[in-house]
C-alpha cells in the first residue's frame, strides 16, 4: 500500500488522520529490519544462483530510473531463499560483482552454478567471485533476442529448430541440432547463427547437470516469476520519493516470498541431490 492509502486505512478504523510524511516515518522502522536482513549469515552451499534486475523510477532530487539487483539462490537441499536486493545506480558488471563479495563475505562460499542473461562483463563479474562456478546464459531470453532479429514470417520455424538444440537430450544431440539449425539459417540469418555460435558452450551449461533440473537451470524463469511480483507491487506507485521507500516495499514483498519457499521443495531437487552433492565434494 502506499502512504496515502494507508493514512486512508488508518482514518477509516481509527477515524484520525496522518499525513504521508507521518506514514513514512513510521514505516521507516522497516529500514532497522532491512540492514539487519541484509547483513544476516548466509549458507555456505547454494546449487544455484540467480541474478536478475529491473529498473524502477524513483527520486533524488529528480525522477530517473534505476535498478534493484536481486539474488535467488536455491540450498542444496533445493530450496529457494532471496539473498539479497540492492538499490541503485544502472546495472553494471562492476555493481554485480561487488554484490557477489558481499554474499561471499556473508557465507555463501560454494556455489555450481550461476544463470543469468548476457549482460556485458557479469559472467568474467561472477567467475572473479566463483571461479569454481559453472555459468549458464538464460536460453530463453537468447531465444527471444534472436527471435526480434528474424523476419516475422520466419520466426515460428526458427523458434521450433531452437527448440531442438536446448531440448536434446544429450550435449552431443544439442550440438548435431545447431549445425542442422546453421545449414539451415546461416545464409537468410548470418549473425543470428554466429551468435549462438560463439554462445553455444555456455547456453548448453545445464546439460552436465542431473535431468530432472535442466528445465529449472536452463533459464533465469524461477527469479523472473519473483520479479514480476514486485514490479506489480512497485507499479501502483508509479514513482518512489526515496530509495527507502523502494527498499522498504521491496523488502516485505521478498519476505513473502521467502516464507512461502521455506517449507516448498523446487521441483527436481530431489532426486538430483546425490548427484549435486558429488558435485560439491568434487569441486570444493
Amino acid at each position: 500500500m502506499s502512504t496515502r492509502e494507508i493514512g486512508k486505512f488508518i482514518e477509516r478504523i481509527l477515524g484520525s488522520s496522518y499525513s504521508p510524511t507521518t506514514i513514512s516515518n513510521i514505516t521507516d522502522a522497516t529500514i532497522e529490519d532491512i540492514r539487519k536482513w541484509q547483513q544476516r549469515p548466509l549458507n555456505k552451499r547454494y546449487s544455484v544462483l540467480y541474478l536478475d534486475g529491473l529498473y524502477i523510477k524513483v527520486r533524488r532530487d529528480t525522477y530517473a530510473k534505476e535498478v534493484i539487483y536481486i539474488v535467488l539462490g536455491v540450498n542444496e537441499d533445493g530450496y529457494r531463499e532471496i539473498l539479497g536486493f540492492y538499490v541503485g545506480g544502472q546495472e553494471s558488471a562492476l555493481g554485480w560483482q561487488e554484490i557477489l563479495q558481499d554474499l561471499y563475505q556473508r557465507g555463501v562460499k560454494e556455489v555450481l552454478l550461476g544463470v543469468f542473461d548476457g549482460l556485458n562483463g557479469l559472467e568474467e563479474a561472477f567467475k572473479s567471485v566463483y571461479p569454481k562456478a559453472d555459468v549458464q546464459r538464460c536460453v530463453v531470453h537468447k531465444v527471444r533476442n534472436t527471435l526480434n532479429k528474424v523476419r516475422k514470417k520466419d520466426q515460428i520455424e526458427v523458434a521450433e529448430d531452437l527448440k531442438l538444440i536446448y531440448r536434446a537430450a544429450t550435449k552431443e544431440a544439442a550440438i548435431q541440432a545447431f549445425h542442422e539449425f546453421e545449414k539451415k539459417w546461416s545464409k537468410k540469418y548470418a549473425r543470428e547463427v554466429q551468435s549462438w555460435e560463439k554462445d553455444l558452450d555456455v547456453l548448453l551449461t545445464f546439460m552436465k547437470y542431473p535431468l530432472s533440473i535442466r528445465s529449472v537451470i536452463y533459464t533465469t524463469n524461477a527469479i523472473e516469476r519473483t520479479i514480476k511480483d514486485i514490479r506489480r507491487r512497485l507499479k501502483t506507485m508509479n514513482s518512489l520519493s526515496s530509495i527507502e521507500a523502494a527498499e522498504k516495499i521491496t523488502y516485505l514483498t521478498i519476505q513473502d516470498f521467502n516464507e512461502k519457499w521455506s517449507n516448498r521443495k523446487l521441483r527436481g531437487f530431489s532426486n538430483a541431490y546425490q548427484a549435486l552433492q558429488e558435485m560439491f565434494e568434487e569441486r570444493y
